[in-house]
């Protein structure tokens, strides 16, 4: 019997949004998991709807959010591009509907008020969704970091060889996506160091953009087909983000931690690398984040105090298992008491970083001498 509500019901889900994640990633996870049932899909494309209703034969299809009903719903996974998820999910809360939103779950400090706003009008609760944080080989970091003392600075960096996801589609327009590769890739990392930086604010900010291989056709994803964009059938937009940025940032009681996120490289494989120096050692984690095939053949994880290095064991798993994990303690989630208003402390932090990055981004560009020729 499923634990997943009082009588052990599963919690009734809708998915919002029928794009790549929430084809390749929820509804595949969703379905066959004891503790979910999904009573709907929502999309406002046709062609979409199509598609989910020939896959997922039985599932109601809906094509506004509006048609949702909370006596019959749950939770509602919202799963849309960037520049839809604060006023979706503000408009389900409002509504009572629980929402799990995928990152970014916001683009601006402004939005997280707004979702904070709507969690306290509708008594509904904002889930993030943080799948690198369920990831074996970080827990294992994060255990290990427990016995090296304080932490004095954190090296975060996922760095893939060729990755831009769909340039001229929404990812890559500054006015639907929010950002490039910092906002993509930066809030996963940000969303590591958490547990690690705990409530610290940051005090001081620098950081730097960049664009050397967003138009190039070599540097594009290659294991995802883009929902809009070339992929997608519709017209190619502008290409206005960054696909490399990289950052320093100092917290209010002097934990450092530096930032390097980008779509594409010089480099030969996707590699994601975290580093803790602590007060009584090191750790660092080399890995590849999310579902690139073009990935290191396994994770890494090394300890170095009094001088010795020493490698230490790493769970193994299959990629994505993060997200079966998320789906195994979601339900929980939205039972525990202590939940409401904790995601949005998180989220605040985390969007206000990030705009300060692109606030100092800009600023040294603005700044900057002219460039001899």
């Amino acid at each position: 019997m499923s634990a997943a509500r009082p009588g052990g019901r599963p919690v009734r889900t809708a998915v919002v949004g029928l794009g790549w994640a929430a084809r390749s990633i929820w509804l595949p996870r969703l379905r066959p998991h004891p503790d979910f049932t999904v009573r709907a899909v929502v999309d406002p494309d046709p062609v979409s709807r199509a598609a989910v209703a020939a896959d997922h034969a039985g599932i109601p299809v809906l094509a506004a959010v509006h048609d949702l009903d909370p006596a019959q719903v749950d939770l509602a996974v919202v799963a849309v591009p960037n520049h839809l998820h604060c006023a979706i999910a503000s408009s389900l809360l409002r509504k009572g509907i629980p929402v799990f939103l995928e990152k970014p779950v916001c683009l601006t400090p402004a939005e997280a008020e707004l979702l904070a706003e709507a969690e306290r009008a509708g008594g509904a609760r904002l889930l993030a969704g943080s799948a690198a944080r369920h990831r074996a080989d970080v827990g294992a970091l994060l255990a290990s970091v427990a016995g090296l003392g304080r932490v004095r600075h954190v090296e975060l960096s996922w760095v893939r060889a060729r990755g831009v996801p769909d340039a001229g589609g929404w990812f890559t327009q500054r006015r639907l996506s929010g950002g490039g590769a910092l906002l993509d890739l930066g809030w996963h990392l940000f969303d590591i160091a958490a547990p690690l930086l705990g409530r610290a604010e940051f005090v001081q900010v620098a950081g730097a953009v960049s664009g050397d291989f967003i138009a190039r056709d070599t540097a594009r994803v290659s294991w995802r087909a883009e929902e809009g964009g070339a992929d997608g059938g519709t017209p190619a937009g502008p290409v206005d983000v960054e696909d490399t940025a990289r950052a320093f940032l100092v917290t209010g009681d002097g934990i450092s931690l530096s930032l390097h996120a980008s779509w594409a490289s010089h480099e030969e494989l996707d590699v994601t690398r975290v580093r803790v120096d602590s007060s009584e050692g090191s750790a660092t984690l080399r890995c590849t984040f999310g579902f690139s095939p073009n990935r290191l053949a396994r994770s890494e994880l090394t300890v170095t105090r009094d001088g010795g290095t020493h490698r230490l064991p790493v769970p193994e798993e299959p990629v994505g298992t993060e997200y079966d994990r998320q789906l195994d303690e979601l339900a929980a989630r939205l039972r525990d008491p202590s939940g409401p208003g904790r995601v949005i402390e998180e989220v605040r932090r985390t969007v206000g970083a990030i705009e300060r990055v692109y606030s100092a981004a800009r600023a040294g560009r603005e700044t900057a001498p002219p460039t001899r020729v």
